[in-house]
């Protein structure tokens, strides 16, 4: 049985940081893409970062640029996204996901592009 589990978030006030960790189970995704997606409440999920399958590149949405960062430990199958800097329009669940085609050249930044996901975790950026 796959299993993405996130763990990290909390309560931050603007300015600061916080490291969400996602660790799957269940089977090896080295060939997968994973990324991080949010959900602020009453609008759609939206993508926010991803890392290629070979962990040698990475992709975020603009206006997360320069303040978050994914990276991948592959031996532990675990995605992490470091956030600095972080505003109060960063306040959302922060959902981790699988890829659902191995071996992309670029990751899809679309809800449909990923298989598995995770329960989400709250991020709460007090200003």
């Amino acid at each position: 049985q796959v299993q993405l589990v996130e763990s990290g978030g909390g309560l931050v006030q603007a300015g600061g940081s916080l490291r969400l960790s996602c660790a799957a189970s269940g089977r090896t995704f080295s060939n997968y893409a994973m990324g991080w997606f949010r959900q602020a409440p009453g609008k759609e999920r939206e993508f926010v970062a991803a890392i290629s399958w070979s962990g040698g590149s990475t992709y975020y949405t603009d206006s997360v640029k320069g303040r978050f960062a994914i990276s991948g430990d592959i031996a532990k199958n675990t995605v992490y996204l470091q956030m600095n800097s972080l505003k109060p329009e960063d306040t959302a669940v922060y959902y981790c996901a699988v890829e659902n085609a191995p071996l992309t050249v670029v990751p899809g930044r679309r809800t449909y592009d990923y298989d598995y996901w995770g329960q989400g975790t709250q991020v709460t950026v007090s200003s």
